[in-house]
């Protein structure tokens, strides 16, 4: 800490921001830390990331959007749409309910305007692209229409009788519910994303456009989110809710703030109810209570004060997952994992679970 020098002598200056800006496992504690992992290796090979979009709602079958549903190995979502843009559809007439990882083989479905048709088929001569099913619809696809993702990952070399503890671990994930981290592939390839983003919302002027100067700040939002995660869990908070939090019940999404924290947090920890996080934005007051506290608390651990988010939009995020539906499956040498997460939710976030190890992505 540095000091600088005022009218009545030298004084310690305020102190820096954390230091800590970069995405890691090994900082957000695991609801089951208690409980020993199989270790193991995830994405050896294309074919052990299995991912299929659930789309909210299926094409009609008349429309003016041409829908197409690929699979694609080894390819990202914007790869698909430099794919189309060869074939003349202009890149921002291209719908997409979310963008899936590289690294897997992934099917999604997307829309283009319907005079685009045959570009969309022309995607079945690409390499790596088989063209499963096309339809048409009356809109375009827009980002989150999809209720989540249905995943099959394969880990391969686990240790030794793997299975008892990976039944224990998703039995206690299925009693406390699956911490929703935001996961490693938020944050830039070089996990650099979260220091530019304080920059910026900080107010300092960047280079790049944008597009680029928002994946920095949604980066940033994303880490203190993770963060107020990362304080409930560690202060023995994550199965209950605080007075002034923001609840949402699982079965039917309806959000109300907690008044009675005690008798709310029976709920909670039935799992019929979790608290949402803010990601700080205009669009987002800070929480009131014990809630509020946690949230100003982390602020000031930044020096910022909540005024610096108005320029970004703000959202927020419920901080657990009812995982109701995983399925272990043993395989030689290695096992399978198949599971439902709602949109949003990284599937990195169980496997970090499952295989306690630090550089799941």
């Amino acid at each position: 800490m540095s000091t600088v020098e005022g009218m009545g002598g030298m004084r310690q200056a305020e102190p820096k921001p954390p230091a800590n800006l970069r995405f890691s496992w090994d900082d957000l504690p695991a609801a089951t830390a208690h409980l020993a992992g199989t270790g193991g290796e995830l994405r050896a090979e294309l074919d052990d990331f299995i991912v299929s979009e659930i789309p909210s709602y299926l094409p009609s079958g008349d429309g003016a959007h041409a829908y197409a549903h690929v699979e694609k190995r080894g390819l990202t979502t914007m790869d698909i749409v430099s794919a189309l843009a060869q074939h003349g559809v202009p890149r921002r007439s291209v719908g997409y309910a979310g963008q899936k990882d590289k690294y897997a083989v992934t099917r999604q479905w997307l829309s283009v305007p319907a005079e685009h048709t045959t570009a969309l088929e022309a995607l079945d001569a690409v390499d790596d692209v088989t063209l499963l099913e096309t339809s048409r619809h009356r809109n375009k696809l827009g980002l989150g229409h999809l209720r989540g993702n249905r995943f099959s990952l394969r880990v391969r070399n686990p240790s030794d009788g793997w299975q008892p503890l990976a039944e224990a671990i998703l039995a206690c994930l299925r009693q406390v519910g699956l911490p929703n981290y935001f996961g490693p592939q938020r944050f830039g390839y070089f996990n650099t994303n979260i220091a530019d983003g304080l920059r910026l919302i900080g107010g300092e002027k960047m280079r790049g456009d944008r597009r680029m100067q928002r994946f920095f700040v949604s980066a940033f939002q994303s880490h203190m989110f993770n963060l107020l995660l990362k304080a409930r869990i560690e202060r023995g908070l994550f199965p209950a809710v605080l007075s002034g939090d923001m609840a949402q019940k699982h079965d039917t999404g309806g959000i109300f703030v907690v008044e009675d924290a005690a008798a709310e947090s029976e709920r909670s920890r039935r799992l019929e109810i979790s608290a949402t996080l803010p990601m700080f934005g205009k669009k987002v007051r800070l929480s009131g209570g014990d809630a509020g506290a946690l949230e100003t608390e982390l602020l000031s651990e930044f020096r910022l004060e909540y005024p610096r988010f108005r320029s970004v939009q703000g959202a927020r995020r419920i901080s657990r997952i009812r995982l109701d539906d995983a399925t272990l499956t043993a395989a030689p040498d290695a096992y399978i994992i198949d599971f439902t997460l709602p949109k949003g939710a990284y599937a990195t976030a169980l496997m970090r679970e499952l295989m306690k190890a630090s550089d799941v992505r």
